[in-house]
């Protein structure tokens, strides 16, 4: 008899990624080798994962197996995955991320990976130390190696909410970097995305807020360019998971934090998502999370536009030509628009829709306005046909 169903749904979830993280890149000079009968990628004699780890122990032959056929005496094997790459799991202790960190222990060696956690300690809550080192101890008992318990100082910029996730960020990426880490899965569930779709639309922050988390996300350590940060469990709803832990016995720990009301997320899960499930019916969540998807692929082709287009509207002296800029539908403007800001020094964190169409109008509605003050201390201005976009004083 097979796994619990939702056991089954998140270890499916964890092994399809790592299978993903272990597959040839599309550009690789030979197509990947089909997966062996037990759903391990079989190597391609040609061409090395992008994760070059050892096979696993069940489809590895036995050294000594071999030498006793052939009359040579070869040393004991070592254990096949002590140079195996390396993914780590990020958990807080709660079912969303123990479940993650279970069929991650679960699904690693049988990919020939190594698997290990980090547990982060906020230190905004009385016990906080104590909490994330019993987490550390869950994680190990589960065969997690290494484990790493974080301890960060949140700041105050951007709101409780936010310097708590950068800090958080900065500690997982600190732990990747240490360990040399191919990977870190985060716990995120449709739940999860369902809620930054709805945090997105109330910012009426545009096509890239609604897109909500991506399935994988660069971090900013040394793996940055790599998409280090992966969600499995993006396409499974919270109960799923839950109901993983359950059947697994796994205990977990809910933050008192997700359901205060002072928090924004927290009133999201508790009032908006169920209020909007009573008034339209079931299926909101889902929805949302579609909606998401389908954001995604706009905003990326929309970005992908944007980034030629800047290129053929960028004079030889850096600045931005007028009539070409004017000649680009909207949508792909003001992306051009805020790629140029952010490169003249403005913190994309701090650039709101607002500048960004006030940018515009330098553009669209041009009546002698007065030079733009932007955040990051960079001016935007109309001069000559072109639009400056540079730190103010440096004229």
């Amino acid at each position: 008899m097979g796994p619990h169903p939702a056991v089954a749904a998140i270890r499916l979830a964890v092994r399809r990624t790592l299978q993903e993280l272990l597959r040839p890149s599309p550009g690789a000079d030979h197509p990947a080798a089909p997966p062996a009968p037990n759903g391990v990628p079989a190597p391609h004699p040609h061409h090395a994962s992008p994760l070059p780890g050892p096979l696993p122990p069940e489809v590895v032959p036995d050294a000594r197996s071999r030498a006793a056929t052939s009359g040579v005496d070869v040393p004991a094997a070592r254990d096949p995955h002590r140079d195996a790459p390396l993914v780590l799991a990020a958990c807080s202790g709660g079912a969303d991320s123990t479940a993650l960190a279970a069929a991650l222990a679960f699904e690693a060696p049988r990919l020939g990976l190594r698997a290990g956690a980090v547990t982060v300690d906020h230190g905004l809550q009385d016990g906080s130390a104590a909490r994330a080192h019993e987490v550390a101890a869950r994680l190990t008992a589960l065969g997690l190696e290494p484990v790493d318990v974080a301890t960060v100082e949140v700041g105050r910029g951007g709101g409780p909410e936010a310097a708590a996730r950068t800090a958080r960020y900065a500690a997982l990426d600190a732990a990747a970097d240490h360990h040399g880490a191919a990977a870190v899965l985060l716990g995120h569930t449709r739940d999860d995305q369902a809620e930054t779709v709805l945090l997105g639309l109330a910012r009426g922050s545009g096509t890239r807020s609604l897109a909500g988390m991506a399935s994988r996300t660069a971090g900013a350590g040394a793996d940055r360019a790599h998409g280090r940060y992966v969600r499995p469990f993006l396409t499974l709803d919270r109960e799923t998971v839950r109901r993983a832990c359950a059947e697994l016995g796994l205990p977990v720990w809910e933050d008192p934090h997700n359901s205060d009301p002072a928090y924004t997320r927290s009133r999201v899960r508790s009032h908006a998502l169920p209020a909007l499930e009573q008034a339209l019916g079931p299926g909101v969540t889902e929805a949302l999370a579609r909606t998401a998807q389908l954001a995604r692929d706009d905003a990326d082709a929309l970005d992908a536009w944007a980034q030629q287009a800047e290129r053929m509207a960028t004079r030889p002296d850096g600045t931005l030509d007028i009539a070409a800029l004017h000649a680009l539908p909207p949508a792909v403007r003001r992306r051009v628009l805020r790629r140029a800001a952010i490169a003249a020094g403005a913190p994309a964190g701090s650039l709101f829709a607002r500048h960004i169409e006030e940018t515009d109008r330098l553009i669209t509605a041009w009546r002698g306005q007065r030079p733009l003050n932007l955040p990051g201390r960079v001016e935007a201005r109309r001069q000559g046909g072109r639009l400056v976009l540079e730190q103010a004083g440096r004229r």
